[in-house]
Parts: structure tokens; sequence; C-alpha cells
């Protein structure tokens, strides 16, 4: 038992030195989809990641997520009604038939080299092209993991075996197979490696938490 012990905080440890030598900053990307597209921000701090969504017509931040990797939780923000709430992560689809990974070229997206992969899956009817950048983001498999989001970009982006540590795709797109039609895009529009405020990386003191 203290042999599992052991094993169990070294590898804790491990995983916030990793975090702790990984990128610290900020990333801003846009979601589009062909009804809408909404920009985000990422800020990246120590074991910290906090998820910002901005309304497309206020241009004010409509909520966020704080991911705590310290303590594995995930916490929601609504900054309009200052409150706050535990997030539960998701639990994902069973995935149709088989999706199968092909690697690509390579082309520089942000002053960065970033890896093509397509991930196809006939029986969906789905393609998502992702260009992925393996740099210090290593921040974002382990913030995947935790989420455990439903939609395709996330579940199809897992299906990437053999990706070194820090890997983040800084470009992706899923189509329809029969026709090409676009369905979503994520696309990273600015990086900054200023390190966030600590304050920033916080809940707001006079925010509510709401009662599960």
């Amino acid at each position: 038992m203290k042999k599992i012990q052991f094993l169990i905080a070294a590898l804790f440890t491990c995983t916030l030195s990793a975090f702790a030598q990984g990128f610290s900053g900020t990333i801003e990307f846009n979601y589009s989809t062909v009804k809408d597209t909404t920009k985000n921000i990422y800020y990246i701090k120590s074991n910290k990641v906090k998820l910002e969504n901005y309304g497309k017509k206020s241009g004010n931040i409509e909520g966020s997520f704080l991911f705590d990797f310290t303590t594995n939780k995930i916490v929601w923000i609504n900054p309009k009604r200052k409150m706050w709430g535990d997030h539960k992560s998701e639990t994902p689809p069973i995935i149709r038939g088989t999706c199968v990974v092909s690697k690509g070229g390579s082309k520089k997206i942000l002053g960065y080299t970033c890896q093509e992969y397509v991930v196809k899956n006939t029986e969906e009817n789905t393609s998502i092209t992702y260009w992925i950048a393996s740099d210090k983001f290593n921040f974002f498999m382990p913030m995947l993991k935790m989420w455990n989001r439903k939609d395709k970009q996330s579940i199809y982006f897992s299906k990437i075996e053999g990706l070194p540590e820090g890997s983040m795709p800084l470009y992706s797109e899923e189509k329809t197979i029969n026709d090409n039609a676009s369905v979503s895009r994520l696309e990273s529009m600015k990086i900054n490696k200023t390190s966030p405020d600590d304050s920033h990386m916080q809940i707001p003191a006079d925010y509510n938490r709401m009662d599960k």
C-alpha cells in the first residue's frame, strides 16, 4: 500500500513539474461554425488554465471555465450573475465505425512548425484535419482529458496516438466527407508569452457559489 501511495505521489509531482516547465501566457482562438464565430482565450499559468468565452456582439466575457490540475477539478464562472460552481466532466458518446489517422506535411502557424494529421470516419461521414504544434503546451492534453468534451473535434483528436508531450493543434477543421462541407473550425489567432497575473487565475472574491 505504501509503495502504491509513493508511486502516485511521484507521478503527481512529475505532472506538476511538467506544467511548471510548460507554456505560460495567453492563447487567443476563434471557434467557427456555419452559423457563428466566437472568440476565446486560454490563460495558462503554473498548474491552472482559465478559458474565457467572449460574446460576438457585446465583446464582453460571457463565461469562463477554470481548470485546476492540483485538485483535478473544473469550475464554471458566470461574470454576469457573479456566480460560480463545480463543473462535472462530460461522458463522451460512443463513436460509430472506426477512426483512421493519417499524417501529412508541415507548415508554420504563428511561428510554430505544425504537423498535419487527418482523422477520418466514413461511418460518421466526418473528416477532421489538425495542424499540431509540438512545443511546451503541456496543459492541453491533460485539460482535454479532464474536460471530457462531447464535440467531435475533441474526441477525434484523442485518436491520434504517439504525439509528443506539449502537443496542441493551432488549427483544426471538421468537414463532412461526402460533400467536403465545413462543419466547425478552431483557429489560433494570437499567442502571447506574458504570464497572467495570479489574480486572473482565481475566482473573484465577490462571486457567490451556486449550491449543488
